[in-house]
């Protein structure tokens, strides 16, 4: 009974993985008069104010391989990646029609130039570009973060006519405590048992929280965590374990994942679907909630490539991911072009061949259709730290 229901479970995720009819969405605000659903594209918005709006936060990622792109390579030079042109072609086919706003978080020059297409090219629906602060002084960073929420607020109060009031704000975040605390549940008990839960089904479940109301979204969380550990015939294999870098914005096709288990390679951490779990604790539920946000973004973020760290920092993260999760290796598998992460990558390459961790690199594309030359590498990878572990 359980392994059916486990199936059942992820082919409903994986279900909502490949619709680029956002028909979830689509059910979500038929499904009561008035309901308005805001759009996001990957790394850090504050859901929590679409939430407490009334709002679905709905995350954009991109037609996969699942899209042939047309239009959208008219807007876009061929040299950078690839998300934006199918973001674009997404919303010029009329799949993204019942967003009634999109938000640009501030990954790189590429996404912002989109924030401002978007706006040339449907003047009609709300667009904002969310600048997130790159410095972390409460005086500055912090003092700028809180206005930028508050124009948020303004904004989003206008769009839905309601005003959303501090209770309601708190109300959400607590939410999304209890979704954080899930998916860090999830991932601690993948890095621990990858066998049980192998990244190909995790990134699925992860996944369904852009377009799930976060409510709901827990409930799946609980649900496989709870079913896959029930499963007795997923048992312990010899395999190297690896932590995956670069897919922070862009998202490989799953076809990766599944291609890099079968080389032999468990993931036991990553910084796919990053915004989802931007945040790393709980946001307090008392006091000023808007304040509470901006300290949780100051105090409580997660390390990446479109975030600033000082000079000598970067790398620390990846090295603590790598002792945390008891890593053997890394892969560094960026989108091609990706301008933040191929930047950053010398940076924690040098910081791994301080420590001796071994690694390896490749780039993707959303719509990479083939993966014979990644599992020939990712196995050799994975078989030369057996060896070397083994010597």
């Amino acid at each position: 009974m359980s392994a059916a229901a486990l199936q059942e479970l992820v082919e409903h995720a994986r279900v909502l993985h490949d619709d680029l009819e956002l028909e979830a969405v689509r059910s979500w605000k038929s499904a009561e008069p008035g309901r308005a659903a805001i759009g996001y594209m990957p790394i850090y918005v504050p859901r929590e104010l679409i939430h407490a709006a009334g709002m679905l936060p709905v995350g954009v990622i991109g037609a996969g391989d699942r899209l042939e792109i047309i239009r959208g390579d008219a807007y876009f030079q061929s040299y950078i990646c690839h998300i934006p042109r199918s973001t674009i072609e997404l919303a010029l086919s009329g799949r993204l029609d019942m967003l009634d706003g999109m938000l640009f978080p501030s990954i790189c020059d590429v996404i912002r130039n989109l924030s401002g297409m978007w706006k040339m090219l449907f003047p009609e629906r709300y667009v904002r570009y969310v600048d997130l602060p790159q410095n972390f002084d409460p005086e500055v960073g912090g003092a700028f973060w809180r206005r930028e929420l508050e124009a948020l607020r303004a904004d989003l109060e206008g769009l839905g006519k309601k005003t959303i009031e501090d209770e309601d704000l708190r109300r959400s975040i607590g939410i999304y405590n209890e979704n954080r605390r899930a998916l860090r549940e999830l991932y601690a008990v993948r890095s621990r048992e990858p066998w049980i839960y192998p990244t190909s089904e995790l990134y699925l479940v992860v996944r369904a929280g852009m377009v799930l109301p976060p409510e709901e979204h827990t409930e799946l969380i609980r649900s496989y965590i709870e079913l896959a550990a029930r499963e007795e015939d997923r048992r312990e294999q010899d395999m190297s374990r690896i932590v995956l870098v670069g897919t922070f914005c862009e998202q490989p096709p799953l076809g990766l994942l599944i291609t890099l288990e079968r080389a032999g390679c468990w993931i036991v951490d990553d910084d796919l679907l990053l915004g989802l779990r931007w945040l790393t604790g709980d946001v307090p539920t008392q006091g000023d909630p808007l304040g509470n946000l901006v300290a949780a973004y100051l105090e409580q973020s997660t390390a990446t490539a479109s975030v600033y760290q000082p000079e000598g920092h970067r790398g620390s993260w990846l090295l603590d991911s790598v002792r945390d999760n008891t890593a053997e290796g890394v892969i560094f598998c960026a989108p091609s072009f990706c301008d933040p992460a191929l930047l950053e990558q010398p940076m924690l390459v040098s910081a791994l061949e301080s420590h001796g961790v071994p690694h390896t690199q490749f780039k993707f594309s959303e719509d990479t259709g083939q993966f014979a030359v990644i599992r020939e590498q990712a196995g050799t990878f994975s078989d030369s730290i057996r060896l070397w572990s083994e010597a």
